[in-house]
């Protein structure tokens, strides 16, 4: 894939090659958005390695140059050059056939990406190109380029082609909402063109319409688009239409075993551990997780698209494959002290929760029998909606409808589930001392009842 897109070479995704943490450590991974994780310092943070510092985002070498490192150093041990073909059910396994052979397991989990070119029906679409067939920026000199879409891919080439086109207009039914950049699909760096639109620069144009029909004329390409943010239709001409529309999960014969898609059939509908809602012991991995929406609190989606969400989405589901398998785990135990410091540390610096806002959280159980327990990473929606009626908290970052992040910390006591916003801070040290106080005085009746009972 990424020796593919972004077309114009250069991720959206950060990452700071120094950040006062070493790069093999798990709180570098905040500083880090391109890099796999591992338990293996030796596996960790290597996109960093690779990167030129011409820019804080890497280009497309850079980043493949850093999965190659992982696979090697991590020493995968992965079949290249084996195709999937098909899959079939046998009694309680699944059967998948390759070039290679067929492989038969309880559960598959698939990390196929969305990597198929997906176009919404349009009348005349067959006169528009898709972004996946975008050519050199130099070949659309002087020309007037209409593209469809206004999200990552859509301004991605209207920045890359502002330079070279006479004219860029681009085209879709929402309107650009840059007012809360926590919450944008869109990045800075994207953003010249809608700076020169809103400036009233001629030749850059952003229009909310949606596509009534694309036909070919004498001087070029003819789009008639209905408006949506306003009243009226438009006829707009261009000489190249390019459809930044999006992509598809290339579900091969799935959808033939019984898994059921959303999002106009393009990604499987999964469950919360990122299983088919249809076909149990299908799973899913990697950027298709965004089907996955979890609380979506104040309207915030998950970060599941991009490595930095679905590499600890992967982490999870791991973990809830081995359990469903039988393999056991033993949480740490924990004292009523290092439930604090824990949960403080999390909340400051924990990779999960921070990039994963509102969707990941730190749980620990507080058990009669077993005392005070850490249960890792889990989903915030396991806890708040499944995590069954053991007494529990989870600590969560969030993000509210303004763009404030702040702590957030869920106490669930006999049955009972109460959430509580911590203050926002303007350097977010979430471990200082008044939250120390303020979580000791949530979690205290809680974690004295495990003492006593554990006495």
């Amino acid at each position: 894939m990424f020796r593919r897109f972004p077309v114009f070479e250069r991720l959206i995704s950060w990452t700071k090659p120094d950040a006062g943490w070493d790069r093999r450590t798990r709180e570098y991974e905040c500083f880090d958005n391109n890099s796999l994780v591992a338990d293996e310092p030796k596996a960790r943070g290597l996109v960093a390695d690779f990167m030129d510092r011409t820019f804080d985002v890497p280009a497309r070498d850079e980043m493949e140059a850093g999965l190659a490192a992982f696979a090697a150093r991590a020493e995968i041990e992965a079949r290249y050059g084996c195709r999937w073909t098909g899959t079939r059910r046998e009694g309680d396994r699944f059967v998948l056939e390759t070039t290679d052979g067929e492989y038969r397991c309880r559960m598959a989990i698939f990390a196929i990406g969305m990597t198929k070119a997906w176009a919404p029906p349009l009348e005349g679409a067959e006169h528009a190109t898709h972004y996946v067939d975008t050519r050199d920026a130099a070949s659309y000199r002087d020309k007037r380029v209409l593209i469809v879409g206004k999200r990552n891919s859509g301004f991605e080439l209207a920045s890359g082609l502002l330079p070279w086109a006479r004219e860029l207009t681009l085209v879709s039914p929402r309107p650009v909402d840059i007012s809360v950049l926590a919450h944008s699909p869109l990045r800075v760096r994207y953003l010249q063109p809608y700076e020169e639109y809103v400036r009233g620069s001629p030749g850059a144009y952003i229009v909310d319409a949606a596509i009534a029909r694309i036909e070919r004329t004498e001087d070029g390409v003819r789009v008639t688009a209905d408006a949506t943010s306003w009243d009226g239709r438009l006829s707009l001409t261009a000489d190249e239409v390019i459809l930044a529309t999006g992509f598809e999960a290339p579900l091969g014969d799935l959808r033939e075993l019984g898994v059921v898609t959303v999002i106009n059939d393009r990604v499987p509908a999964l469950t919360r551990f990122w299983e088919s809602v249809s076909v149990p012991g299908i799973f899913f991995a990697g950027n298709i997780t965004i089907t996955a929406r979890g609380l979506v609190k104040d309207g915030l989606a998950p970060n599941s698209s991009s490595v930095n969400g679905f590499r600890y989405n992967a982490r999870v589901l791991a973990r809830h494959v081995a359990e469903r398998l039988g393999i056991e785990r033993s949480p740490r135990r924990l004292t009523e002290e290092e439930t604090l410091s824990l949960l403080l540390e999390e909340l400051a610096r924990g990779p999960e929760i921070w990039i994963q806002k509102g969707y990941l959280a730190r749980v620990v159980s507080v058990d009669e029998r077993a005392g005070i327990l850490d249960e890792g990473i889990l989903p915030l929606e396991h806890f708040v909606d499944g995590g069954g009626g053991a007494d529990a908290v989870a600590a969560a970052i969030q993000l509210n409808a303004a763009g404030t992040i702040y702590p957030a910390v869920y106490v669930r006591r006999g049955g009972e589930l109460e959430e509580h916003e911590l203050e926002p801070h303007p350097v977010r040290a979430f471990d200082g001392d008044p939250y120390r106080r303020e979580l000791e005085r949530l979690l205290r009746p809680l974690l004295r009842s495990s003492s006593r009972s554990t006495a």
